[in-house]
């Protein structure tokens, strides 16, 4: 008899809480449930683009102070002028080591930036040439616009002009990281002696 009071008291527990699971999971069909750690997505931080009252402006998004670095950045503090560029020429030197790897990842960059206008072979016969527009200067027998040979055109130049651009070609400084045209650079003084 005390077995089967056992098993009547078990049974109705096992039924009870079975049907309290149906009853409350039937309740809400958009109901989350319960909530584990909500500030990880109700955050108390601003947005970007949300007004905020800490600042004078208003803005969240705030610009770096004046003459900041981020992190992991190289300066180039050679101004987009005809003296900047020249200064870079003489003062400015490829900055990674010219091995295979990098003059093989140069190339894969350069067809991929730069080989639209200025050929697979740099001789300034890229398909944008054959559809009309000038045709940029030969690498390894050319004259520059901004003055002599295209041969003979230093590191500091070639970075100078990725970075800002010239004439017809503009900036590639969003496309291309700093490490990136460095291998364009060793890549551009490999088409030099074609």
């Amino acid at each position: 008899m005390l077995a089967m009071n056992k098993f009547r008291i078990l049974g109705t527990t096992v039924f009870v809480i079975a049907a309290s699971i149906v009853i409350t999971s039937c309740k809400d069909k958009r109901s989350t449930g319960w909530e584990y750690a909500p500030n990880m997505y109700e955050h108390t931080a601003f947005d970007p683009d949300q007004a905020n009252p800490n600042f004078k402006d208003g803005k969240t998004a705030q610009l770096p102070p004046a003459g900041t670095t981020p992190i992991g950045f190289k300066r180039f503090d050679y101004p987009n002028t005809k003296d900047g560029y020249e200064k870079a020429g003489l003062e400015v030197t490829s900055l990674i080591a010219q091995t295979p790897a990098h003059l093989a990842e140069g190339k894969a960059l350069f067809t991929t930036f730069c080989s639209p206008c200025h050929g697979i072979t740099g001789q300034g016969d890229g398909l944008v040439v054959q559809h009309g527009y000038p045709p940029p200067p030969s690498y390894s027998k050319g004259q520059s616009s901004r003055g002599g040979a295209m041969k003979d055109l230093t590191d500091g130049k070639i970075y100078h002009t990725i970075t800002y651009g010239v004439n017809a070609m503009g900036s590639y400084a969003s496309q291309v990281a700093p490490e990136e045209r460095w291998k364009i650079v060793m890549y551009v003084h490999h088409l030099q002696n074609l």
